[in-house]
């Protein structure tokens, strides 16, 4: 054939090339759409603090993004917060233990379902030798009226996470024990408004009480050597975590089949199975406990 038709050849290949990367591009950026995984995406977990700092996610997490092909970014911050982050949008799943908001995220149309992951409990942490005093109590009440009169009596504080977590959520609810007393307004009373880790490294330096769950005392308690338990093991301190994915139809643009995935990984046999090993090794008991149904 004559160069010219070479040349016309040659450039029909060209096109030819050009409109089938741009259709393969077309077809990559369509299977992203409408939450589907798209190869090598990324998915945003808002969580509480306590699934961070005791280190289950750096745990678990690997397993589930070398399997899926999906990296998750983490978001640790108290429950509330984590909430929030989901109501707006910023995150596509959240994972986080404070079962009345949680609910009413889902009523409200911002969480499509919530499942159980498992479970632990919350734990009176106080100044060493005070564990005499309190954890002789009969009842979580009595508990907590023997705690205030020790602080009241000793000039000790009790040191509030203060953030709106699920954790000060609890606090505050277990504090209406003690009916017709305001805590907040007491000089004992302490809110730092900072995360449990934090909470407990200043309850910690100040020889203070305060309220933490078990995994992520356990996972610090090294480093806390002024603090001991001083109550535990009443019904009121049960500390259930839920999953929810963020709903599409509030916000199309999160990733609700990505979600959906990290869903089926949490409460799948396997992962139930090692999340209640969590902790046996380095501990002598586990941070967690299973709970999915």
């Amino acid at each position: 054939c004559s160069k010219k038709e070479k040349g016309e050849f040659t450039v029909k290949r060209v096109l030819m090339a050009v409109v089938l990367i741009l259709a393969l591009l077309v077809a990559g950026c369509q299977q992203g759409e409408n939450g589907a995984p798209a190869e090598g995406e990324s998915l945003i977990l808002a969580t509480t603090t306590s699934t961070y700092d005791s280190g289950l996610l750096d745990y678990l997490l690997p397993e589930f993004e070398e399997a899926n092909n999906i990296e998750v970014d983490v978001i640790a911050v108290g429950t509330g917060q984590a909430i929030e982050i989901g109501k707006s949008g910023d995150c596509d799943i959240i994972l986080v233990h404070a079962r009345e908001l949680e609910d009413q995220f889902v009523t409200e149309g911002y969480g499509t379902q919530r499942w159980d992951v498992m479970y632990n409990d919350y734990v009176y942490l106080g100044p060493k030798g005070t564990a005499e005093i309190v954890a002789a109590s009969g009842s979580l009440k009595e508990a907590l009226e023997a705690m205030v009169e020790y602080m009241e009596a000793e000039g000790i504080n009790f040191v509030s996470r203060g953030d709106n977590s699920g954790t000060h959520t609890k606090e505050k609810n277990l504090w209406a024990l003690l009916e017709g007393r305001d805590v907040e307004s007491e000089d004992w009373y302490l809110s730092i408004g900072q995360g449990m880790g934090d909470t407990l490294v200043a309850a910690n330096e100040m020889q203070a009480f305060t309220l933490t769950d078990r995994g992520t005392y356990l996972a610090m308690q090294d480093n806390l050597p002024n603090l001991e338990i001083v109550f535990e093991g009443d019904e009121n301190l049960f500390n259930p975590y839920g999953i929810i994915p963020v709903n599409p139809k509030k916000h199309p643009h999160v990733k609700h089949e990505a979600a959906m995935k990290l869903v089926e990984f949490f409460i799948s046999d396997e992962i139930q199975a090692k999340i209640g090993q969590f902790g046996t090794e380095d501990f002598g008991q586990p941070l967690f406990f299973p709970n999915a149904r």
